[in-house]
């Protein structure tokens, strides 16, 4: 008989040609168990989605209740279903006055993909700005405004009329105009190794699309809830995007995701045509009463409010290694850089084999992920980086 493993190679489609393939049995807090009963500390939460930890007890609760009412019941915005009604009014007790409706679906690529056509619908334009070194998803649209090139050539043709800014370059702003539907950033780029964008630059950004009628879209896909010491991270630079984007974290581990904006923009989507945007999964019930649970755990458990202690902690444990050239965070997304791939990639094979999972981020190779759920203890955190430090050591005495 075939082992799951060779299950796993024989019949799932690979994303890569070595593959972690990690068997996990189990998962609690921030741990994972393989079918050997090794733990790992999880330091990148399945890519910034457990924030509240793996299967929170809350979160179970939520899931558990809805799953004794219904399922699926028809495709989202027929019907109203409880799930879905008192997560919208959940995420706009939070969210700004300009933001109060909410369209769910499934992942963070689809909430760009719906972010996207509700721009060029309100505004009636087809120019669409991204920025360099950006990540947004791997569908048609989401891959259109990617700002890495290696990563997209082999699938065009893509979308037409994008084009790239530089981050914090303020005279690529000038490049928007009246022929832009909308600009969309992140304003912590995640998979550029955890680059910030500047408040003024940010602020010049919101000007510019007001001068020109540009709808402005925030992807706070990997740094929402929590993950940056605010419940948002557009919060830090007090600018509000027209249109927002979260996922990963949303469903304390469930699959959801959304775009958010105001009525007025929301409805455009609404007549002609009827139906400019339909889901038949979105905003699945089960999912959204996990994330009702998961933002309740947020703010009952003031998990924010002790993430700028647990950063502090681990660049006080871990920035001051000879291998690490630099230390960037915000929050509890870091990025530790490398001199190059090679070393980080033997720091995080051994952590893993250590028991540490830590990864690398897509655009900037020679930087390791670190991304905790944000229930991590101070003793875990300096148990992870004693690990850590012992990886590293390793490959700074072997080099």
């Amino acid at each position: 008989m075939l082992s799951e493993r060779d299950l796993f190679f024989r019949h799932l489609a690979q994303t890569s040609e070595a593959p972690l393939a990690l068997e996990i049995q189990r998962a609690e807090g921030i741990f994972l168990f393989d079918v050997s009963g090794k733990s790992y500390l999880d330091l990148i939460s399945g890519i910034s989605v457990s924030n509240v930890g793996h299967r929170h007890p809350h979160v179970l609760r939520a899931i558990n209740s809805q799953l004794d009412l219904y399922l699926h019941l028809m495709v989202y915005g027929e019907y109203i279903q409880s799930p879905q009604v008192q997560l919208a009014q959940k995420l706009a007790s939070i969210l700004p006055a300009e933001l109060q409706s909410c369209y769910f679906v499934n992942s963070g690529s689809e909430a760009i993909e719906g972010a996207l056509k509700l721009a060029k619908r309100y505004t009636g334009r087809s120019g669409i700005c991204s920025f360099k070194n950006a990540y947004h998803g791997s569908s048609h649209g989401a891959l259109s405004v990617m700002g890495n090139e290696s990563f997209k050539q082999a699938f065009r043709p893509l979308l037409p009329d994008i084009h790239f800014l530089e981050i914090n370059n303020k005279a690529d702003i000038n490049r928007i105009d009246e022929n832009t539907a909308c600009v969309v950033i992140e304003p912590i780029q995640g998979e550029a190794g955890v680059i910030s964008v500047t408040t003024e630059f940010l602020s010049s950004l919101r000007i510019r699309c007001n001068e020109t009628g540009t709808l402005l879209i925030f992807d706070e896909i990997q740094s929402g809830f929590g993950r940056t010491g605010k419940m948002f991270a557009f919060e830090h630079f007090g600018v509000i995007p027209d249109i927002l984007t979260l996922a990963k974290a949303m469903g304390g581990g469930m699959p959801i995701g959304t775009f958010i904006s105001s009525p007025a923009i929301m409805n455009s989507l609404s007549c002609s045509p009827v139906l400019g945007h339909i889901t038949t999964f979105g905003g699945h019930p089960v999912s959204c009463a996990a994330a009702i649970a998961s933002v309740e755990v947020l703010l009952n458990e003031k998990l924010i409010e002790s993430v700028s202690e647990k950063e502090a902690l681990f660049l006080n444990l871990l920035g001051n290694h000879p291998l690490v050239k630099e230390f960037r965070s915000r929050g509890l997304l870091i990025a530790l850089e490398m001199e190059n791939f090679e070393t980080n990639k033997r720091v995080i094979d051994i952590a893993i084999r250590n028991g540490v999972i830590v990864d690398w981020f897509l655009f900037n190779p020679k930087s390791m992920r670190i991304a905790p759920p944000l229930t991590i203890t101070l003793r875990e955190i300096e148990t992870a980086c004693d690990l850590l430090r012992a990886s590293m050591d390793e490959v700074l005495q072997t080099s």
